[in-house]
């Protein structure tokens, strides 16, 4: 028997920050990062509530000795809610602090309700059972897994996201991308977890580049017929563009948390706790190699290729720029990935993100080993041994 649940509640669209006033009369710890504080983002949440102890000292890759600073003042503050306002690793830092603060509080934590107000498109980590800490002294980023770390209740308000800068929209769409292929390919994935990762797919192709470029600019990857079909408006401008792309991370969030991920995020955590890039950039970078790594062979006629290659093909067909065979609709899907990192403008290697190759080459086993210990790596949907990681690691520098 297979099970599909996310007992998240979403609330989305113009004002859904509004849920916040039923909050006004209790207690709120508030988990941020100091740049939202400062540019008056945060205002526009704790305004809403009544109490509230701000903890703004997140950093990006929330590092271990965070979690211990915010459990300390969780437990002295008692709050009865936890809010947490930010991107990925202000949600991720927040999962930690409530993990580990309900358990070390014991019975008297466990009825604090949690709500997650993501000010990115990316994670998806409002919605999802996983948490990614680094150590800063191994350089190394832990995938935390238990469903007790997803949130009670998900806000995705679009007025949270229209002022992203292009170079982290690009980097978070990219993110939402690898998030829905790899659900896509999952060794877990069910049809309930495909019919999201297609959606946030179909979205990405479709809305991210007019998010990047801005109000008045078209996206111009595929035709859009998948997301015509499966979005109820697809969208014409800009802040339309961005609210999909909200609801898309939110969708690819449900998808991997249902069906896990793969070998592309087990080396990107990897490569970002050695190298401090950026999660989604890392994981765009490597994600052209890693699909053409899971498809196999594309040697022979469509009958011969793997059921991976067979499942990309469709995908590549239902997203409008399919080929005659299974190899060319595979090979047409990596080469849209490639295109659409073209038009947001993103490196495409390692050394153009300022890594250096000797550097590189000495991480080499480090980055290999841990990406075979990662999580993620154990719902690949093909096998890869340490000279394959080490191939896609060559191919990537």
């Amino acid at each position: 028997m297979e099970e599909f649940l996310n007992q998240t509640r979403i609330c989305f669209g113009e004002h859904a920050l509004g849920y916040l006033k039923q909050y006004h009369s209790k207690r709120c710890f508030v988990v941020a990062d100091p740049f939202l504080a400062k540019n008056g983002m945060l205002s526009q949440v704790t305004g809403y509530l009544g109490e509230a102890k701000v903890f703004d000292q997140v950093v990006p890759d929330p590092p271990l000795e965070l979690v211990v600073a915010g459990i300390k003042e969780l437990e002295a503050y008692e709050p009865q809610i936890l809010v947490a306002v930010g991107g990925g690793s202000a949600i991720d830092a927040a999962k930690a602090i409530r993990h580990f603060g309900t358990r070390i509080a014991g019975k008297k934590g466990n009825n604090m309700s949690f709500i997650a107000i993501p000010t990115t498109s990316g994670t998806g980590s409002e919605v999802t059972s996983f948490s990614v800490i680094t150590d800063k002294d191994k350089g190394v980023k832990y995938p935390l897994v238990d469903v007790a770390m997803r949130p009670d209740v998900a806000i995705l308000d679009p007025e949270l996201v229209k002022s992203v800068p292009p170079a982290i929209t690009a980097d978070t769409g990219m993110d939402v991308l690898t998030h829905g292929l790899e659900a896509y390919v999952s060794t877990k994935a069910t049809p309930f977890s495909d019919a999201l990762a297609i959606w946030a797919i179909a979205a990405v192709f479709e809305c991210l580049p007019r998010s990047y470029e801005g109000k008045g600019q078209e996206g111009t990857q595929g035709d859009g017929t998948a997301f015509k079909a499966l979005a109820s408006s697809p969208g014409t401008d800009w802040e339309q563009a961005r609210a999909r792309m909200h609801y898309a991370s939110c969708m690819a969030g449900m998808a991997f948390d249902a069906a896990s991920l793969g070998l592309n995020h087990a080396i990107a955590h990897n490569i970002g706790g050695r190298f401090h890039i950026p999660h989604g950039r890392a994981n765009a970078i490597l994600l052209p190699y890693v699909v053409n790594f899971n498809a196999g062979s594309l040697e022979y006629n469509s009958k011969d290729c793997s059921d991976t290659a067979q499942k990309y093909a469709k995908l590549a067909r239902q997203l409008g720029f399919g080929g005659m065979n299974t190899r060319t609709s595979v090979k047409n899907l990596v080469n849209q990935i490639v295109k659409l990192q073209k038009q947001l403008s993103m490196p495409r290697k390692f050394m153009d993100c300022g890594v250096k190759p000797e550097e590189y080459h000495e991480a080499m086993e480090q980055l290999i080993t841990g990406a075979q210990g990662d999580a993620c790596i154990l719902t690949n949907p093909r096998e890869a041994s340490g000279q394959d990681i080490a191939s896609i690691l060559k191919q990537a520098l």
